[in-house]
């Protein structure tokens, strides 16, 4: 059996609070539940020095005596590069030798018992690096003071006196010399600084620069351990089948009909819904449950079906009661009062998070203690699943992050299957127990994208000029089923991502005198969950799509159109005018290529694409090329924005393209990749990336483009077809031209 050490290093090491100290709030350790939000206060209190064997100088920073430096990184790493644009913050302040860097994740167990030095463990929304970037820097800053300090104080010089340089500090009039590693168990001891002053990103040497990312090695060796690959001692392998409808229950199963069969340990139900094989191998396990008879009650919501979920969500469109998300001015009287009236209803289905690494945990249970080893998104919230589930107080339990095989929401606000994990270990006290989920139970019961609907209607005045709208989205509302405490007077401001009437997070980018958008909320009985995007993703392709119908309407260029409603939003108009001009709007495209541009802001950043695609005349769709802008306000690592970028048109094409998850008979149909395809190469068009760091904020870049990708190619394929596509997945849609 191997185990991995890197994850489980931490399980009883809690080492004295030092350094910069994110404060807590109120822990309710007794339910498993705990608040996340938190301030952040400046320092802690110096204490003894740390042990030596692990020779930490704050809570960030760990220096070795061979001058290794280990950064401690919170947020979780899932592909998006947060571990080492983090790292290269911290790096940054610290002056230090970036070739000597290394990185590891402090548990949430740690946190806690260190009144959450290292603060939110929330990696989700784009906000890894956005919403810790200031207090992690002044780790890396308070860090270095100490070391300095502790170099000078051998000296018996002034501190001030003293320059570093790549992990080396220098005593200038003297050049004498001496290494972090050299003084990191006296600078352990001294006193952090009550205020440290943060480079100027314009001084930036290695925050701001394409560097080579920490994680990459470890994939290309295959020395990185996932969660579905972690081995302990003594390990057995559970496999689980929930009731196939949400809401239903088991009505019976028979034990022994696959009790006797290989390498079979236990067969369980889990709660009121779910049935379990654990066995010595998870092929053994996932045999037996196959073979497992199981009889459900499937409940009231077996009837459902897409057809029935869409009619309700029809009605909501002209319902008379509805939640204001933005509004302004006098739409009914615009619309009354309009040259003409522009009317259509968009329209986006359930889609599905489709992690390459399915939903897995490993567990150990005893009536002291639980721990978990777990590809989590949030390493509280998943410690707060674990404490619950377990029937612990959270400082009798612990969680041990791993990289995750793949997240984009899912891994992040339910932690589901960890809770499984972690009732079917305390079946087995003692055993350590990995839950996997198979492909066909990961499909079937995700957390999936919100179906909505958008029915929208302009009024444009006899010169074409846009004088009201009013977009009424009717559908399912995320925070009412994920998180009802967020909820603001019923209402679930996510909804209303990037049509927000101004504010830093997802402002629309247009001034439209006369407007109102509001949402009928409609919740079916599927589950919804924080799809990498979120609501961003079905509002731009609402209001963009609807822009160019718009544009058309008034007989005008699509983008001259938009840039009339801008000039109160230059970023959002910088962002839309750099892929114009890239991509050659006012050039003629190549024979039998058309073009489609839009624009949006979310997550903080303010982002835009233009496709360039053609369709045949059998109506076979081909993008041949994206250009994407994004002006995130500072760019930690060009490199990986670039990547960041690239990769979300991967996600957000395979959704405008193919991303569909139908209901019947109260479930979903698709159970794998060959009835819910994602993107293939020879599909994924060339993407050419214009960053645009402006500076003055700072935005996220995981998420943002994805929302520009099917509005630019369903805006584009109009160009070339005259059709307007209105209801994904484009693959249910007939594109010969009209």
């Amino acid at each position: 059996m191997r185990v991995d050490r890197r994850t489980a290093r931490h399980t009883l090491d809690q080492p004295t609070d030092r350094g910069l100290r994110p404060s807590r709030r109120a822990w309710l350790t007794g339910a498993g539940l705990f608040s996340l939000g938190f301030h952040i206060p400046f320092l802690a209190p110096a204490r003894a020095a740390p042990a030596a064997a692990e020779p930490e100088v704050n809570a960030w920073v760990v220096v070795k005596p061979d001058d290794t430096v280990v950064i401690r990184i919170a947020r979780s790493e899932m592909g998006q590069g947060t571990l080492t644009g983090l790292a290269q913050l911290v790096a940054e302040e610290l002056d230090c030798d970036w070739a000597r860097v290394t990185t590891e994740y402090p548990s949430p167990g740690r946190n806690l018992a260190r009144k959450r030095v290292w603060g939110d463990y929330s990696t989700g929304g784009s906000r890894g690096i956005r919403e810790s970037h200031e207090y992690v820097r002044k780790g890396g800053a308070a860090a270095r003071a100490m070391l300095v300090a502790a170099a000078a104080k051998g000296w018996g010089v002034p501190a001030e006196t003293c320059r570093t340089e790549r992990g080396v500090i220098t005593h200038v009039p003297s050049g004498r010399t001496t290494t972090y590693g050299a003084v990191a168990a006296v600078a352990a001891t001294i006193e952090p600084p009550k205020d440290v002053v943060l480079k100027d990103p314009k001084d930036w040497i290695l925050a701001g620069k394409p560097l080579k990312r920490l994680d990459t090695r470890p994939k290309l060796d295959g020395s990185q351990v996932y969660g579905i690959d972690l081995t302990l001692p003594g390990l057995l392998n559970a496999a689980i089948r929930d009731c196939p409808v949400t809401g239903g229950s088991v009505t019976s199963f028979d034990a022994a009909a696959v009790s006797g069969m290989p390498g079979v340990k236990r067969v369980l139900q889990i709660g009121d819904s779910a049935v379990v094989v654990v066995a010595d191998t998870f092929w053994r396990a996932k045999t037996a449950l196959d073979a497992l008879p199981v009889v459900w009650d499937e409940g009231p919501n077996a009837t459902v079906s897409s057809a029935t979920i869409a009619e309700t969500l029809r009605a909501g469109l002209d319902a008379q009661e509805a939640f204001i998300g933005n509004t302004s001015g006098d739409v009914a009287g615009a619309l009354k009062g309009a040259a003409k009236v522009v009317e259509a209803v968009y329209g986006v289905p359930f889609q599905n998070h489709a992690t390459m690494e399915p939903m897995n945990a490993t567990a150990i249970w005893t009536a002291e203690r639980c721990e978990v080893w777990a590809p989590t998104q949030n390493g509280e919230a998943a410690l707060a699943a674990t404490a619950e589930a377990a029937g612990l107080p959270a400082t009798a339990c612990e969680v041990h992050k791993i990289h995750l095989g793949g997240g984009f929401g899912r891994r992040g606000a339910t932690h589901d299957w960890l809770r499984q994990a972690v009732l079917i270990a305390k079946e087995m006290p003692g055993t350590p127990v990995k839950l996997i989920w198979t492909r066909e139970e990961d499909m079937t019961h995700g957390r999936y994208h919100p179906v909505t609907q958008c029915r929208m209607r302009a009024a444009l005045d006899k010169d074409g000029q846009l004088t009201g709208l009013h977009m009424r989205i009717s559908g399912q509302s995320i925070l009412a089923s994920v998180a009802p405490q967020r909820m603001v007077e019923g209402r679930d401001p996510v909804t209303f991502q990037g049509l927000n009437p101004g504010g830093p997070e997802a402002a629309i980018g247009y001034t439209i005198p006369n407007i109102l958008i509001d949402h009928a909320m409609r919740n079916p009985h599927i589950l919804p969950g924080f799809w990498r995007g979120v609501n961003l993703n079905p509002n731009a392709l609402y209001l963009e799509c609807f822009m160019d119908e718009l544009a058309h309407a008034a007989g005008q260029d699509p983008l001259a159109f938009r840039l009339k409603l801008m000039g109160h939003h230059p970023k959002h108009r910088a962002v839309l005018q750099a892929v114009a001009d890239k991509i050659g709007w006012d050039q003629k495209p190549p024979e039998g290529v058309s073009r489609g541009l839009c624009q949006t802001m979310g997550f903080g950043s303010y982002v835009a694409g233009a496709a360039e695609v053609s369709v045949s005349e059998s109506g076979a769709l081909k993008i041949h090329r994206i250009v994407a802008a994004t002006d995130p306000g500072h760019a930690v690592n060009p490199q990986q924005i670039e990547a960041q970028v690239e990769g979300s048109f991967v996600y957000g094409l395979s959704a405008a393209l193919y991303g569909a998850c139908t209901v019947k008979d109260g479930r979903i149909e698709q159970t794998n990749f060959d009835s819910y395809p994602v993107m293939r190469m020879e599909a994924m068009p060339a993407v050419e990336t214009i960053l645009i760091p402006s500076g003055g904020f700072w935005g996220g870049v995981g998420e943002p483009t994805i929302a520009v990708a099917a509005p630019a190619v369903l805006n584009a394929v109009f160009a070339a077809t005259g059709k307007r596509v209105r209801h994904l997945p484009l693959k249910d849609t007939d594109l010969r031209r009209a």
